[in-house]
Order: C-alpha cells, then sequence, then structure tokens
C-alpha cells in the first residue's frame, strides 16, 4: 500500500482531475459509435469504471497515509488561486466518496451487461456522464462548480431514469425531474443570496467570512442557508420533500436504481461538508445553525421510511423506503455535531449504500423469477405447503424417499439459495442486526449518543430528549425494516411456488455477491475502517486544515524567458524612466 501512495503522490494533484475526466472522455467516445456496438460499448463502460475505481482506491490510500492527522490535495485547474479560480479539493470524505461510487457504479454496470443495456439508447453515455457528475460533486470546492456538476448528474440521471420507456417509467420521471428542476432553482436563489453577503462562493472562504457577517445580515445569511440546504434535503430524500424518491427508484431498471442509491448520499454529503465548514464551532453566532433542524427531520425520515417499508408489498418498494431511512439515521446523526457520532455514521453510509444497491439488484431477479415477467404475481392459498392437502396431510406419492417415506422440505437448487443467501444478508445489513457491518454501524452511532466523550469519560453526561428519541427511534426502525424484510422474504422465498428453478447468469450474480462481500469486509476490516471514519470526523469538525490547504495553494508560475542583454538594459531604462 506504501507503493501505491508512493506513485499516487507523483502524480498528485494531477490525478484528482480523472474522476471527472475519465468519464468524460469516455461519454464522448462512446457517444461517436454506433448502437449496434453494444458489445464494445459494454466492455469501454467497464474498463472505463474499472479504471476509475482503481484511481479512487490510489487516492483513498494517498489520502489516508500512515501518521499524517489531514492529507490534503488541491487542484487548480485554470492556475488561479483561491477563492479566485476553479479548486478541486481531495481529503478522506472526498476519497471515501468516489470509492463508493466506483464500487457501486462498477457493480451495476456489470449487471446491467447481462440484458438492461440494451433495453434503450445511449445508456453507457449516460452513465459515464453521471458518473462524471458524481465524481465532480465530490471533488469541487466552489458552491457554484457544485451547482454544475449537479446539473450533469442530474441530466444523465433523467435519461437513465427513461432507460427502457414504459408508462410508469414516463410518469415518474416527470415527477422526478419537476421536483429536482424546484431543486435546482432553490440551490442558485441560496447561492446568490449567500454571495450577496459574503462575495464568495468558494466553500473555504465562506468558512472564514461568515463569521464576519454583520449582525444586521445575520438574518438573511440564515435564510440564505435555508434555502440552498433544502435543494440538498430534497436530493437527501427528507420528509416531506421525499414523495418522489421511491416511485421513481423503483420504475427505474434495476441497475440504474442500484446507482440511484448514491444519489441520496450526494445530498448527504454536501450538507455534511457545508454544515461543517459553514456553521462550525468556529462560525461565531452562526455556529451550529440548522442542527435541530437537520435532527427533527432526520427523525421524521427515518419514522416514515420504516412505515413504508411496512407498507410495501413489491421488493423495488422496500429498496427505495430502505434508501429513506438509511438518509434519514445519517441525517439525524450528522445534526448533533458530535466526532465520534459522526465516525459512526460515516462508516454506516457505504454498509446501506451497499446493502440498499444489492437490494435493487436482487428485486429485478426475484421478481423475474416469481412472476415470470409480470408486474406482480398473486400469492395463492396453496402457495403456502402446495406438498400437504387441504387437510394438511402429506400429499400421496409427493416428495418421497427410496423408503417412500415422505420427505420434509425439498432440494434447493443453487441459484434460488444464492438469492435467499443474499437477500438474508441485506436483510441483516439494512435492519442493523449482526453479525454484518449495519450492525457495527449502528452499534458505533449508539455508544456514541450514550458516551459522547468516550467510555470511562462520559460519567454524569446525558444525551438529553434528542438523542434519547434518536437511540429509539434506531431501534424501533431496525425492528420495522426486519419485519418488513422478513414478511417479504417469506412470500418469495419460505412460501413454495409452481415455478421453475431461477435462471441465474454470472454477470448478475457476481455483483451482487460483490456488493455484498463489501459488506463482509468492512465487518472484518471494522477496526481500520472506523480509524479511517474517525479521522475523517476529526477533520470535518476542525475544518481549519481544510481551508488553510485551499486558501494557502499557490498557482503554479509560468515559465520564464531568460532575458538578453539587449532586452536587460531596455527593461532597466524602462524601469528608471520617470
Amino acid at each position: 500500500m506504501s507503493r501505491i501512495a508512493e506513485l499516487t503522490s507523483l502524480l498528485m494533484p494531477h490525478l484528482m482531475l480523472a474522476p471527472i475526466g475519465l468519464p468524460m472522455l469516455t461519454a464522448a467516445l462512446l457517444l461517436t459509435m454506433k448502437e449496434e456496438q453494444q458489445r464494445l460499448k459494454l466492455g469501454l463502460n467497464i474498463l472505463s469504471t474499472l479504471l476509475g475505481l482503481l484511481v479512487a482506491v490510489a487516492l483513498l490510500l494517498w489520502s489516508h497515509e500512515s501518521g499524517a492527522p489531514a492529507t490534503m490535495g488541491v487542484y487548480l485547474p485554470g492556475n488561479w488561486p483561491a477563492p479566485f479560480g476553479i479548486v478541486l479539493v481531495l481529503d478522506r470524505l472526498s476519497a471515501m466518496m468516489l470509492l463508493l461510487t466506483g464500487f457501486v457504479a462498477l457493480c451495476s454496470i456489470v449487471f446491467a451487461g447481462a440484458r438492461w443495456h440494451r433495453a434503450g439508447v445511449h445508456y453507457h453515455t449516460l452513465f459515464q456522464l453521471q458518473l462524471m457528475g458524481l465524481g465532480g460533486a465530490f471533488l469541487t470546492g466552489d458552491l457554484f462548480n457544485l451547482f454544475v456538476f449537479f446539473e450533469i448528474l442530474l441530466a444523465a440521471s433523467y435519461g437513465l431514469l427513461l432507460h427502457g420507456a414504459g408508462r410508469t417509467r414516463v410518469q415518474a420521471g416527470l415527477h422526478y425531474i419537476a421536483i429536482n428542476l424546484a431543486a435546482s432553482s432553490l440551490f442558485l436563489i441560496g447561492a446568490s443570496m449567500l454571495y450577496g453577503i459574503t462575495g464568495t462562493l468558494n466553500m473555504a472562504d465562506l468558512a472564514q467570512a461568515i463569521p464576519q457577517v454583520s449582525a444586521a445580515d445575520r438574518g438573511l445569511l440564515h435564510s440564505a442557508a435555508a434555502i440552498l440546504a433544502t435543494a440538498f434535503l430534497i436530493k437527501a430524500a427528507v420528509w416531506p420533500l421525499n414523495f418522489w424518491l421511491v416511485p421513481a427508484y423503483s420504475a427505474a431498471t434495476a441497475p440504474v436504481g442500484a446507482l440511484f442509491a448514491l444519489m441520496t448520499k450526494v445530498g448527504i454529503y454536501t450538507l455534511l461538508r457545508l454544515w461543517t465548514l459553514m456553521f462550525s464551532s468556529e462560525a461565531g453566532p452562526s455556529s451550529l445553525f440548522g442542527s435541530l433542524w437537520l435532527i427533527g427531520g432526520g427523525m421524521v425520515t427515518m419514522a416514515f421510511g420504516a412505515i413504508g417499508m411496512m407498507a410495501s408489498q413489491r421488493l423495488t418498494h422496500l429498496a427505495g423506503h430502505a434508501a429513506v431511512l438509511s438518509s434519514g439515521t445519517l441525517l439525524a446523526a450528522a445534526g448533533f455535531g458530535q466526532n465520534a457520532l459522526t465516525a459512526g455514521l460515516l462508516y454506516y453510509l457505504p454498509s446501506s449504500t451497499l446493502a440498499v444497491s444489492a437490494l435493487f439488484l436482487l428485486a429485478d431477479l426475484i421478481d423475474r423469477w416469481r412472476n415470470d415477467g409480470a408486474s406482480l404475481a398473486p400469492y395463492e392459498l396453496d402457495d403456502v405447503a402446495p406438498f400437504l392437502t387441504p387437510e394438511l396431510m402429506p400429499t400421496t406419492g409427493l416428495n418421497l424417499d427410496e423408503d417412500e417415506e415422505v420427505l420434509v422440505g425439498r432440494v434447493i437448487p443453487a441459484a434460488a439459495a444464492f438469492l435467499g443467501l443474499a437477500y438474508m444478508a441485506c436483510t441483516l445489513v439494512i435492519a442493523g442486526l449482526p453479525p454484518l457491518s449495519g450492525f457495527i454501524g449502528k452499534f458505533a452511532m449508539l455508544t456514541a449518543l450514550i458516551n459522547p466523550l468516550g467510555l470511562g469519560s462520559s460519567a454524569g453526561t446525558q444525551p438529553g430528549l434528542p438523542g434519547w428519541t434518536l437511540i429509539a427511534l434506531m431501534i424501533a426502525t431496525g425492528l420495522l425494516a426486519l419485519l418488513a424484510l422478513t414478511r417479504s422474504g417469506i412470500r418469495h422465498f419460505w412460501a413454495a411456488h409452481d415455478r421453475p428453478t431461477p435462471q441465474l447468469r454470472v454477470m448478475e450474480g457476481l455483483p451482487i455477491a460483490i456488493l455484498l462481500g463489501a459488506c463482509v469486509a468492512l465487518t472484518l476490516q471494522a477496526n481500520g475502517v472506523m480509524r479511517f471514519t474517525e479521522a475523517t470526523a476529526n477533520g470535518l469538525h476542525a475544518p481549519g486544515t481544510y481551508v488553510r490547504a485551499v486558501m494557502t495553494a499557490a498557482p503554479i508560475p509560468g515559465p520564464t524567458t531568460t532575458p538578453t542583454p539587449e532586452r536587460a538594459e531596455s527593461s532597466a531604462t524602462t524601469k528608471a524612466a520617470p
């Protein structure tokens, strides 16, 4: 790993352009190719996404160098110093989000390669543009460029949502487009107000300017921040602004739904980034502004997501509400502004995202297996135990062994066993049950709420009403999620159906196995991952390092030419002239 970090250091800071430039160039190349060249397009898409994932791994290792409290990468694309020019910033948080994006994207495109990428035109181009927008949103250090990358990823998501056509997708797509256009308008209004008050849109410069805002403009500043936050809360699926998410995500094709599981995390990332910069404990009168709104909104969103899971019958709706539940948990935990709690939520964030993405992919395979192409197959009474008579006695001549004795149960095909085990793993992670990473993430957050100063140092410290409420909600919503997923699992796996053995391709099963294998890896490497998230949380809640790194980044001096004697004499004469 040290060799990778050393090699990355030689390529820095220019390597930071790769998460943006690589998918942009790939999308341009794919756009020039004919639709008949689907296999070549798929190969280029997978290769580009894999290279992007490797770059993300290198950037993560570089950002977490051993012994370094905070390793920052700052790149000035226009060679203008902040806050006058565009700036890209890499720290542990942005590197983690890039790695998560590359990982989920690679699994999504491999799954799509089995069938879904042929359902419409320009799928691969839109997919790469989506990755470009996500990479830019995680790396940019400027609000205006954040808006630009938001629009890129949203424009690509419109096309991906409509991929495959159909009335349901068109209807959900129109709602999705309308709400995101409204969010973009709020983004522009809030950013414009902030610029009018502070005179800057650079995030690091905003962190310096906000404590200096006059008392007369403080209310206007808070209003601008609230309008801007509303745009991000829409993307983070906070209640009641999340009415669009479940219909849109469930209408999308399975690989698109898996990729969209990242979209809510873009809103979470942006809120966490801007809130810790603009309204940190060093923001003067605006310190921790909006924390109660984040906590309250997150808690209500958690309740909405859990109730929605209980009310859902379709697996895609379950996955959509699970994404809402995860988002609400992250928002509520972020609002407390505690280092240990933030470290726990940063561990929980990739775990929940991976599980929800895997559930979207599983939903496609399970529905195809059970429904034989129908949108919703009815449940019959004889589905409960087809090997029993109406009197609940074994059916004669059915399922007998060599001695003509009735066997209890049947041999489970390997494909069905894989789907069942994968579904169980998703259930454990989403519900937060041991032994997988979802439990560790929730346990870390619960521990931080009860012992905010650490074990042995929090005697007499109480979580307070918000803390106890979040503790109760995390336990209760986990139980409701478990009940909802278990009920659905019984219907699809336990109750036998007269159906053939599921047809499972390697390109469909492998991405699901990799996503859930990553959750297992997070569990096995929990100690190292938690150290990483603790360092990330400490850096977020002490934004001075971020601000200094951005504001002190110096442009590269231009090439100089050695003056000839005649030019030197002319220059000296000019300077000496009155």
